[in-house]
């Protein structure tokens, strides 16, 4: 797929700089520079300032709301020549918690009191196809390494505690040597079509009429045709025959690689497992389009800035070869 590389999260081009990870004097050097930016996160919330568009509120790396962070920053890289860290300060504890963190979609925003005017700890997924690029791929990167730090304090083999290395792309264990690094877990993500129609699911707890392309983890030992076949057959009874590569996406809640794909279905049943999904549908291009037009109050497509919405899309403009 030729704009593959145009969804959300796909890639800017980032000079990430990881011969650069290892040499502590050289990290040194990157966080006295003029030009550092220190991306601050609240329980994986990146600091957004808002306005006409969207975009990273980028702290310079003594400023007081970074106090809060209780490890070194993360390196993620140079944005044309201007060193790039993000850094989790959730142990800061605003005012009033919201009853809605660990939800699907969290529209509550915080503000440290110390943070710029018109900047706010904002849910990544609902700005996310509001920022440029560059910063797209700078808080996908940074939420995911900040969520990996979060969940990988202990290690794996002995249980002792670990800590930060290679400017935060690495945890070391001090007990038994062994060195841990961040781990991205695969998904599929399957646009099975049959004619002139394109099947979509719908999980537990969605937003109201939400529907959206079947997804599911790839198996240890299995590779990525064989996944699709699996899930779509699993969650739907649907057949799928032959399977294509599309696009990919990066999506850091927490840290999976989307891996869409074309599917062609070879039977119609759907046969849904309740323990799955809610529910399953066969639509045509007539009532996804008008699905995305906001006419169809029976379906509503998948966010912007997702790969499903993105290859729906695309689907409808016939623009996927």
């Amino acid at each position: 797929m030729r704009i593959g590389e145009s969804v959300t999260f796909g890639g800017s081009g980032l000079e990430r700089a990881a011969h650069l990870r290892g040499d502590a004097q050289a990290q040194a050097r990157l966080l006295a520079d003029r030009q550092a930016g220190v991306l601050a996160l609240w329980r994986g919330k990146p600091a957004v300032e808002r306005g006409d568009t969207a975009r990273l509120c980028w702290l310079a790396p003594g400023h007081p709301v970074l106090a809060e962070a209780q490890e070194a920053p993360i390196f993620l890289g140079l944005d044309a020549g201007a060193p790039r860290f993000a850094v989790d300060v959730s142990a800061w504890q605003p005012e009033e918690m919201p009853d809605t963190l660990g939800a699907f979609f969290d529209p509550s925003e915080q503000r440290h009191p110390q943070m710029p005017e018109g900047a706010a700890f904002v849910e990544l997924r609902g700005v996310m196809a509001l920022l440029s690029a560059r910063d797209a791929e700078l808080a996908a990167m940074a939420r995911a390494l900040t969520g990996w730090h979060a969940a990988h304090r202990f290690c794996a083999r002995c249980g002792g505690a670990s800590v930060p290395a290679q400017a935060g792309w690495q945890r070391d264990c001090p007990r038994c040597g062994a060195r841990h690094f961040p781990r991205t877990d695969p998904v599929v993500i399957m646009l099975v079509t049959r004619g002139n129609r394109v099947l979509l699911g719908r999980s537990h707890g969605w937003p109201e009429g939400m529907h959206s392309l079947l997804a599911g983890f790839v198996e240890p030992g299995e590779p990525i045709e064989g996944a699709v076949r699996r899930e779509v057959a699993e969650e739907t009874g649907v057949r799928v025959g032959r399977v294509t590569y599309l696009a990919s996406q990066p999506w850091p809640f927490p840290s999976s690689l989307m891996i869409g794909c074309r599917g062609e279905a070879v039977s119609d049943a759907i046969r849904i497992d309740r323990a799955e999904l809610e529910g399953a549908v066969w639509v045509g291009r007539e009532a996804l389009a008008a699905a995305f037009r906001g006419e169809c109050s029976a379906i509503r497509p998948a966010r912007r800035g997702s790969i499903a919405n993105f290859l729906l899309w695309n689907w409808l403009a016939d623009r996927l070869d």
